[in-house]
């Protein structure tokens, strides 16, 4: 029961967490068709304890499809040929994806463009018009 740290104020308990262990696909040798090196993790984001109710949304509205009907983060790591560096790397990952979600974006506030900044462009689109309209036919 290691509780791991995402923020100041948020952790998660490391029972929360279920990893399982599968081969991973792709080539390799001799060795590759015994050891089970790929990580499967799955954390169940709707029932923590451990999160705000505020990041439970954020992180259901990140995660995207690697979020099953039930409310289970799934995430999978197979890149490295260890299991130990496969378990750290998705761990870092679920971190990371917590960590994005507790970051609430600035409300954009929309403004307008300035009285003379719309006079400035009216006046260049006439300079524009005038510089093509002497581009024409010479006429005597």
């Amino acid at each position: 029961m290691v509780a791991i740290p995402i923020t100041r104020s948020i952790a998660i308990d490391s029972d929360e967490i279920v990893e399982s262990f599968t081969r991973a696909s792709g080539p390799g040798g001799q060795h590759v068709n015994t050891t089970d090196s790929a990580v499967l993790l799955r954390f169940d984001v709707w029932n923590s304890p451990s999160l705000p109710d505020i990041v439970k949304h954020r992180l259901s509205d990140l995660a995207g499809s690697r979020l099953t009907r039930e409310g289970v983060l799934v995430l999978r790591s197979e890149g490295s040929r260890s299991q130990e560096m496969n378990r750290r790397d998705v761990r870092e990952r679920l971190v990371a994806l917590i960590k994005e979600a507790t970051f609430i974006p600035k409300r954009r506030k929309p403004t307008k463009p300035t009285k003379g900044s719309q006079l400035r462009r009216v006046e260049g689109k006439a300079k524009r018009g005038a510089v093509k309209s002497l581009r024409g036919k010479v006429r005597d």
